[in-house]
């Protein structure tokens, strides 16, 4: 089997929209554990709220966190010293740390700012966990997690769309960037798709030639799904699929989240591919 490297959204890809289950995908994730290859998490959640999935999921692999904010590098994962790569890297007891994204205080200011200029934003720093529970349909332990914020803030607005524009272009002149998925997000110069590049390259150096693919749904995904050799999309809620990826190759799979997911994973799998035929700088 090729040197396959995978690479996935959570919400409404892997885990389903409305109750956050993975049941549909369980036969790939089955698949993708018995034959050993990475399935790196990379997702809008926080670095809690991805390893209470990981711990489900009996995950022991890389993850990236708050759509490309942080990378969580296990200790010992890789054979060699990722310093030698990326010197600027923390340390935390479990994990080597890279950060490419704001911070949150920073974030939580310019979200202030933005109030006070106006816009009717609400953002999960203003929620108690009950309130993120009841809009996101989290239990409030879950939304605990999803509070738990290092480099990106999701905020709910309420505007037309001539204000949204106005809301993203105020956003831009603080220095920060904004995305729509199931919230907007106010976040740094990150984005899944320069996560991905940086720990496709980590995976280059262990494993040599690979295969790349990443599953997602909603735009924040599509700098992600422009990194890899083999990018995926799964359908919405309402059977539909996110407009205005442009992406070469894109495979769009033939179901909702990770009913979805699953289809797409176990045809992969089942196919004959080169390793390292893309590049994605």
């Amino acid at each position: 089997m090729e040197k396959f490297v995978f690479f996935t959204d959570l919400d409404g890809t892997l885990l389903d929209y409305a109750t956050y289950s993975f049941e549909k995908a369980l036969p790939s994730l089955k698949l993708l554990r018995s034959n050993g290859l990475p399935l790196i998490f990379c997702s809008s959640k926080t670095k809690a709220e991805i390893e209470h999935y990981r711990k489900k999921l009996a995950n022991r692999h890389p993850f990236v966190s708050e759509n490309g904010g942080g990378i969580f590098i296990p200790k010992g994962y890789f054979d060699f010293d990722i310093r030698d790569v990326h010197p600027e890297v923390t340390e935390e007891p479990d994990y080597t740390v890279i950060r490419l994204g704001a911070r949150y205080s920073d974030l939580r200011e310019a979200l202030g700012s933005l109030m006070a200029e106006g816009f009717d934003i609400w953002g999960f720093g203003d929620m108690s966990a009950g309130e993120v529970a009841e809009i996101s349909g989290l239990t409030v332990f879950e939304a605990e997690l999803s509070k738990k914020r290092d480099f990106d803030e999701p905020f709910l607005f309420q505007g037309n769309e001539e204000e949204e524009k106005k809301l993203v272009g105020a956003i831009t002149r603080k220095g920060f960037n904004c995305t729509k998925g199931r919230f907007f997000h106010i976040l740094g110069d990150s984005n899944k798709g320069t996560a991905v590049f940086v720990l496709s390259d980590l995976y280059r150096r262990q494993l040599g030639d690979i295969v790349t693919i990443a599953l997602g749904d909603r735009p924040n995904d599509f700098p992600m799904l422009r990194k890899v050799d083999l990018p995926v999309l799964v359908q919405q809620p309402d059977g539909n699929y996110a407009e205005g990826s442009h992406i070469p190759g894109l495979i769009r799979a033939g179901g909702i989240g990770p009913e979805g997911w699953n289809k797409a994973v176990r045809d992969i799998l089942s196919r004959e591919i080169p390793a390292g035929r893309a590049d994605h700088r």
